[in-house]
């Protein structure tokens, strides 16, 4: 790993937060933390889930942005390739050497179409989401014109109320011009839940995708009746793959927390009443932050703020300690609640972000950590391709 980077002229503490083969205590913060072993442990397993119950898995790349990564869950977890939200993003990975990219979003401007339609040029099969007859037209025309294939998944609106139809029929109809359309293929459905993720109840989970897969096995069995097959029948996320790997109905899983885990996700029940973070998935990204004044007795001031990560979900949980607690930040300045005065100026905490995905994009790196050691430096690659 790592061998693609080269650190010849990169100073710690202004180009890059550490070096492959420091001590861990010698890391620059702010920065994201990865612990290697539970990252490693998390690819595996859902690989394992995936495999034994006869799943793809397309891992979601918006999460970590990193072409590091994506190649370690195909190595690790066996994954067929990435879901990605943005054509620019869907770049960076088909670059990167993925070779299976799936913009899980619909692409309607005539520069970003005509991007897509070149992805399949870097060696990479493409495919993206249609939810409007319009779009059908477009995407056939730049792919005839770069020569190129573009395959189609009509995007199925499961209860996210964001992009997608609601109709069996408007799927058929939209899925036939696909079909009949020069350049395009299609190839099924995607139909991700995401309302649902977060609801701490597993019950409550269960009860919305099953509203969910409903809807899902009427379009593919009208679909099947007019001979078309679905080579895809995509969705399911950290809080719900096990409801779409059982459902006999999605055959392509799209998880991407799980290998990091949040502090938001960690806080949903499983089947059994514990939090998934205790047991099912391990956390294994972390902001590290260091202590930069403890002027009052009772509190910490820290180097992570506002502008070290996301907080649409909550503060992050300082991770592994209860007698201390991370209580509210400003732009450069975390606050720290430390009532017994146990903590010192230059104390290093490791914080679980609220929410990974936009935590990760604010930052340039990942610093891989093993057994105390710096053991690898990863890019964020596709930090700030939003387009």
């Amino acid at each position: 790993m790592n061998s693609h980077m080269n650190f010849d002229g990169l100073e710690v503490g202004y180009d890059i937060p550490a070096r492959p083969g420091m001590a861990e205590a010698d890391i620059q913060t702010p920065c994201l933390v990865l612990d290697l072993d539970a990252l490693e442990r998390n690819i595996r397993k859902m690989g394992d889930y995936a495999r034994a119950h006869g799943m793809r898995h397309r891992v979601h790349g918006k999460m970590h942005k990193s072409v590091d990564v994506a190649l370690l869950q195909e190595t690790l977890g066996g994954s067929v390739g990435v879901c990605c939200q943005k054509v620019s993003e869907a770049e960076v990975f088909a670059r990167g050497g993925i070779r299976d990219v799936l913009v899980s979003n619909q692409v309607r401007d005539p520069a970003k179409i005509d991007r897509l339609a070149r992805l399949p040029k870097l060696g990479a099969r493409t495919i993206v989401c249609v939810d409007m007859l319009e779009n059908v037209a477009d995407l056939s025309a730049a792919a005839v014109r770069n020569g190129t294939t573009i395959e189609c998944l009509v995007e199925i609106d499961c209860g996210a109320g964001r992009c997608g139809v609601r109709t069996t029929p408007e799927v058929v109809t939209i899925a036939q011009a696909i079909a009949g359309a020069p350049g395009l293929k299609f190839a099924g459905i995607q139909a991700y839940q995401g309302a649902m993720q977060h609801m701490d109840a597993y019950a409550d989970r269960k009860a919305k995708i099953d509203l969910a897969v409903a809807q899902v096995k009427d379009a593919v069995d009208a679909l099947a009746a007019l001979g078309m097959g679905c080579d895809i029948v995509g969705g399911g996320g950290t809080g719900s793959y096990y409801f779409e790997s059982n459902s006999g109905v999605y055959n392509e899983l799209q998880c991407g927390s799980y290998a990091f885990m949040d502090a938001d996700y960690g806080r949903i029940l499983d089947a059994e009443g514990r939090r998934i973070d205790q047991g099912e998935w391990e956390n294994a990204l972390f902001i590290l932050t260091s202590v930069m004044s403890h002027a009052k007795a009772d509190r910490a001031i820290v180097d992570a703020g506002l502008k070290a990560q996301s907080v649409d979900s909550g503060l992050p949980v300082i991770f592994g300690r209860t007698d201390v607690k991370y209580v509210k930040c400003s732009d450069e300045h975390g606050v720290v609640e430390d009532p017994q005065g146990v903590l010192k100026v230059n104390d290093k905490l490791k914080l679980v972000p609220g929410h990974c995905d936009p935590t990760c994009n604010v930052h340039d790196w990942y610093v891989g950590v093993r057994g105390g050691k710096v053991e690898v430096v990863w890019p964020v690659s596709a930090r700030g391709k939003a387009y």
